[in-house]
């Protein structure tokens, strides 16, 4: 089965190989596909920002060193004095999707606890 595959493998890559060295339009011989993601980033409230700083069971303090920001940026976020930029925008997203993940990814990343 495997040398079935490999062979059909090597086939058409000979058979793109030959169609480039001709100059061929590879997009009319090949099926050829663009893709384009959606991925403009939801605008974030103070509200929905501390809903999903909530969600991870963070501090202000350990969200930022998540999002690469500093806590002042957090802060300022959640009282609505400035809103996220469109990268941290799409941090969130991500966070929001899968706050498991991101809360498993804090837990791993915990190099020491201090106790106050």
């Amino acid at each position: 089965m495997k040398t079935l595959v490999a062979a059909r493998i090597q086939e058409r890559l000979q058979g793109f190989a030959d169609a480039l060295e001709r100059g061929e339009k590879i997009a009319e011989t090949f099926t050829c596909r663009k893709m384009r993601l959606d991925l403009k980033p939801l605008p974030y409230t103070p509200a929905i920002v501390k809903q999903v700083r909530g969600s991870l069971h963070a501090s202000q303090a350990v969200f930022a060193q998540l999002l690469g920001v500093s806590v002042r940026t957090v802060q300022a976020w959640e009282c609505g004095k400035t809103t996220p930029s469109e990268m941290a925008c799409r941090w969130l997203d991500e966070i929001k999707r899968d706050p498991d993940y991101w809360l498993q990814r804090i837990r791993q990343a915990i190099v020491a606890k201090t106790t106050a």
